[in-house]
């Protein structure tokens, strides 16, 4: 888990120091620069997770100096990979990063089938003057780029593309898109012109100043090729031992790892199972966050949890108080707009781990998504938030000019049944890729390093490819994985309803930090943004929002986050 950063074309040696500058909170341990002449600059920003010896610190070169590699990520399944390789080709560390090098030497672009991971990696090949560039199937890690007069700039955070010297302007489409619909751009937009993001399971080819760029990762036919006729029995067997395995592969670090727990089943079923594989782990520190109010926090199912498994746990207070300076602090990381408050309070379990030098933990990011666990995937609407009924976009906030920027998202739907075009909608386009980037920016915000064991792309194809009614039941939702469960948890955990990962936010944003959102949008209506809004409708909004129309706050909160941007001008 690291940063890494390039430059491709003219450039100048303190453009890329200030792009590693920008970045330094990625990785704390080692910083490294790589220069071809006059032509190419690679640097990275390390965080010391597998071999972490100085050996393995990149730009990380092959022996015969052709070939130099920038990498953001794990490969899980390094140690056998390195065994297929090792007829070919002499290692020297025992990193995951020279496995990677490797892999791309002896099988080029055709390695990426071979990887486990999540990934973002640049290869720069010094005799032909090409760069390849991957990112993993699901855009777990970040890939961001610029292409201006022939020179190509790539890096993991949109700040170092500003930092070397890219003009910091708003994309109004997808701004106006986020207002209007709460789209946050298509899977190579972002929201600042000339930063494009290389999409999840697509790499790129940059050569004599002409930019490629391909698709590797074709989830469609991924799902065709699974086995069909699977027995409810045979298939539930299957998916608990391709579960095991893929915890098992994200056990593999040199450091501490531990875990965030709420009260779900998704992250109480996993904790179990790593507990159950090694009973070592019930030594792991567990995470988790409250807020002191009773209608939202999880403590009571996490300690009952925990009760069983007898995990050490940290619980990590959130406070309204403290929601202003922090939030001013996640903004920065984060460069675009994310979900709220609950996001916060994740960003505070990081904080904690750090200081415990726990620098690897997990979650349960993912399994609604491939079990279809959501309340919207058996409900006939288009819904993209858990729970919510009317739309929480309010664009009577926005001017007509401001208004008409704006695109309402459209999605494939390449399958036959809308079930699985909502799973595929939400895996590629609206709920997994939001999720990792917010949480991307919060672990690496405190030099730390998150993996999702639900994400490993073998859960999810197998577990996407299953009969409908192997996931949803009698109206009861992953279906299958609850059953896997009750051989593990009781009754009351299993079989507990879908609860989305809440703050008060609602609450807070009306009492607790009234005086800071009416701050905010008075920034907003004496800003060089107040074109894009309706300044009556503005204030009749936050109005009635303070006198009790509380059905949603998304609104305020993303009124405050742009707030939040606004100094940064």
């Amino acid at each position: 888990m690291c940063g890494i950063t390039g430059i491709i074309g003219n450039f100048s040696a303190n453009q890329l120091n200030l792009m590693l500058a920008s970045q330094s909170h990625r990785g704390p341990d080692a910083t490294g620069q790589y220069f071809d002449s006059n032509y190419a600059a690679l640097g990275h920003n390390r965080l010391a997770i597998i071999d972490l010896s100085p050996q393995s610190n990149q730009p990380f070169l092959d022996e015969s100096g052709r070939f130099v590699l920038v990498f953001n990520g794990e490969i899980y399944n390094y140690i056998e990979l390195k065994k297929e390789l090792e007829p070919n080709y002499q290692f020297k560390t025992q990193s995951d990063t020279e496995v990677l090098l490797a892999a791309f030497i002896v099988y080029g672009n055709q390695c990426l089938s071979k990887l486990n991971g999540m990934f973002a990696f640049a290869i720069w090949d010094n005799r032909d003057k090409k760069l390849f560039a991957a990112r993993d199937r699901f855009g777990v890690k970040p890939f961001y780029y610029n292409l201006t007069n022939g020179t190509f700039l790539f890096s993991s955070e949109i700040k170092a593309i500003h930092a070397a010297g890219i003009s910091k302007n708003p994309n109004q489409k997808v701004w106006a898109s986020y207002f209007a619909y709460g789209s946050y751009g298509a899977i190579d937009e972002t929201f600042w012109e000339s930063v494009q993001q290389l999409p999840g399971g697509h790499f790129l080819e940059f050569e004599k100043e002409q930019l490629h760029i391909e698709k590797w990762y074709f989830f469609e036919e991924a799902i065709a090729k699974q086995p069909k006729n699977w027995s409810y029995d045979k298939a539930k067997k299957h998916y608990l031992l391709l579960l095991k395995d893929a915890i098992n592969l994200r056990f593999r670090a040199d450091v501490g790892v531990g875990f965030n727990l709420s009260g779900g089943l998704d992250s109480s079923i996993l904790l179990t199972l790593i507990n159950d594989q090694n009973p070592k782990n019930s030594n792991i520190n567990a995470y988790t966050f409250y807020t002191n109010n009773a209608d939202y926090d999880e403590l009571p199912w996490v300690e009952n949890m925990i009760a069983m498994t007898k995990n050490p746990l940290k619980k990590i207070l959130l406070t309204a108080t403290e929601v202003p300076n922090f939030n001013n602090k996640i903004q920065y990381f984060q460069d675009e707009p994310f979900g709220g408050i609950p996001t916060l309070a994740y960003a505070k379990i990081f904080e904690q781990s750090r200081k415990d030098h726990v620098l690897v933990l997990l979650d349960g990011q993912g399994m609604d998504e491939q079990w279809a666990g959501y309340d919207y995937y058996i409900q006939s609407n288009e819904a993209t938030i858990q729970g919510v009924v009317d739309s929480p976009y309010k664009t009577n906030m926005l001017s007509d000019s401001f208004l008409a920027l704006a695109q309402k998202p459209v999605y494939p739907k390449p399958f036959e049944d809308e079930i699985l075009n909502k799973q595929y909608r939400d895996l590629f386009y609206t709920k997994i890729p939001r999720a990792l980037r917010f949480n991307d920016r919060v672990s690496m915000a405190f030099s730390t390093e998150l993996r999702e064991p639900f994400l490993d792309y073998r859960l999810v194809e197998f577990a996407f490819s299953l009969p409908l009614d192997f996931k949803i039941k009698n109206g009861i939702t992953k279906f299958m994985l609850r059953e896997i469960a009750s051989e593990y948890l009781s009754d009351d955990l299993v079989f507990a309803p879908k609860r989305s990962l809440q703050t008060p936010q609602r609450e807070w944003l009306a009492d607790d930090l009234k005086d800071w959102v009416a701050a905010s949008f008075a920034a907003i209506e004496h800003s060089s943004f107040k074109d894009w809004f309706n300044a009556k409708e503005l204030n009749r909004e936050l109005e009635s929002y303070n006198n009790g129309n509380m059905q949603s706050g998304f609104h305020i909160w993303q009124c405050l986050g742009l707030s939040e941007m606004l100094k940064s001008f």
